[in-house]
Order: C-alpha cells, then structure tokens, then sequence
C-alpha cells in the first residue's frame, strides 16, 4: 500500500513594522508565530505479496502416500502439482499430496501475474510396502446385481462427499492420533494372489479394548458425510479438512456429530465398533487428497 503522504505546514511570519502611536497609548504587545509540527507520515507495513519470497516454500513428507503443505510464489496468480491444479489461501499458502502409488518424481507451477513461471521439481521416495504374495487364485466374478443396486448409491454419496468444498483450515493443523490403540492394519499392505495384485489397504486400523471406545476429530474440519448404514463401512463419517484433504471413520458404533457441523480437533466424534463388514472392533482411519490416498502415519507420527 502506497501511503498518502502529506506536506508539512510551513508558517512564514511577516516582517512586523511598527507605527508611531500617542504616547500615552499602551506598546502593542508581540506574539510570536508558533511553528506547526508536520503530520507524522504513517510507516507502510510490508504487504503479503512483499513478504512473500520469489519461489515455492514448503516443508511435509515427500514421499509416497505424503504431503506438503506451503506457499506459492510472491505474485502467483494460479499454480499446480503436476496437473492437479492447487487451491490457495488468501495469503497464498496450499496443501498438496503423493499417492500410495505416486510416480518418483513431481513438479510444482506457479503461473505469475506477469505471465512468467516458476518451478520446483521434487524428488518424492519410494516406499518399501508390506507385500503378502499367497499361492492362491484371487477370487473371480462381480459384486452380484442385487448388491450393486445397494452399493452404487453409497459410493456416489462418498464421491459427492469427497468432493466438497467447505473452506474448513484443518488442513493448516499438525494433525493428532483420533484414538490410540494397536495398529493392527497398516496403510498400503496388499496381497499378490499368484502374481495377480489385489486391493491394497487405504487407511490405518486402530484395534482398542473393544466396542464403545471413544475417538476425536484429529484436525479441525466440517462433516461431510454421517451414514448409520453403509453395507460395507456401517457407521461411516467423512470430515472435510479443507483444500482436497478429507478424514473417513468405518465401522463406528455411534456417531455423535452430523451433517454440515462443524468440528474442532480433539472433540469427541464418535465410538469405535464392528459395524458394516468387519471382523472385530477397530477403527479404520483413511486420509484423502483429491484422488491421491495418504499414509496417517505421516501426518501424526509414531504412536506414544
């Protein structure tokens, strides 16, 4: 911001003559001219574009089923991770994230106001998964009509879900533990059924002392989706962190918040149970950015 700066006053006092008066007449008296101090002129305060440095800032995990989070370039008008275009605050900061399956290296784009580019290559690390390779045919033939007609709907309303944009910040946060437990399911494990690759796990499950066990929102966020009966996750929730990044819970055995509200980290959103297709009480926790699934372990560190 251009401050408007104004022109000190300066006060220029006349040469006073004095005139012959009758004696008896009192000396006129002589008052000094006072010198005006000038308006202080007002310190600009660096703006957000000025303090911004002239490339990509970030810190996160590079590597697969990871994520980044910082800020674009000083005068970006729009930028990306590869092709997948980046959402960005008023102050130009962003989330971004690796697939499970994320490709060894990335690009970040920033387009500026000027129609120049910036770019900043990132090397992200290959990760070492729990492979299980079982000497078995993997299991052929569809999901029958009858439960497509189910299910369908229930995927739809994730894909919708997923897809909502709140403005929720939670994405900003360092995100915590939802319940602590033994993990009995990592993010990424997949079976090979004779060289045929399966479905690999799309989140961290959390096995506690058994049904009822209460868990948090691990960042804050708005919920998106609150079903009691999904047929494969039961109680399902979906939180919306912000910028692409959503927070799923399955098999739940009571929800405590709804659709539309909002959600601080650390509040108590709901219990863990076996709902929907489990095969005991556990907590799945999966984490989504866009298309891309990630790795909570990254975003919460080890379990103390």
């Amino acid at each position: 911001m251009n401050p408007t700066r104004v022109a000190p006053l300066l006060l220029v006092a006349a040469a006073c003559v004095p005139t012959a008066e009758p004696e008896s007449a009192a000396p006129a008296e002589v008052v000094q001219p006072v010198r005006a101090t000038p308006a202080p002129v007002p310190t600009p305060s660096p703006s957000t574009a000025a303090a911004r440095a002239p490339v990509f800032t970030f810190d996160g995990e590079l590597e697969q089923g990871g994520w980044i989070r910082g800020r674009v370039p000083a005068g970006t008008v729009e930028a990306a991770l590869g092709e997948e275009p980046l959402s960005l605050d008023e102050d130009g900061r962003f989330f971004a994230a690796f697939d499970r399956d994320a490709d060894p290296a990335a690009t970040l784009q920033a387009t500026l106001v000027d129609g120049r580019t910036v770019t900043r290559p990132l090397a992200i690390a290959p990760r070492a998964w729990d492979i299980e390779r079982v000497n078995v045919a993997r299991r052929t033939g569809g999901s029958s009509a009858s439960f497509m007609r189910r299910r369908q709907p229930e995927l739809d309303a994730i894909w919708d879900a997923r897809l909502r944009e709140t403005g929720a910040t939670g994405w900003r946060q360092d995100f915590i533990w939802p319940v602590k437990g033994r993990i009995s399911g990592r993010f990424g494990a997949q079976r090979i059924y004779r060289g045929e690759p399966g479905s690999y796990h799309s989140g961290i499950d959390i096995a506690t002392g058994g049904s009822g066990t209460p868990y948090v929102a691990p960042a804050d966020g708005v919920v998106v989706l609150a079903d009691e009966d999904f047929s494969l996750e039961g109680k399902l929730l979906i939180i919306d962190h912000g910028q692409g990044l959503n927070s799923a819970f399955l098999h739940s055995s009571r929800l405590y918040v709804s659709e539309g509200e909002q959600v601080r980290q650390g509040q108590h959103i709901g219990d863990i149970g076996a709902s929907g297709r489990a095969t005991g009480p556990h907590l799945h926790w999966s984490l989504k950015w866009r298309n891309s699934r990630l790795d909570p372990l990254l975003f919460t560190g080890p379990m103390r």
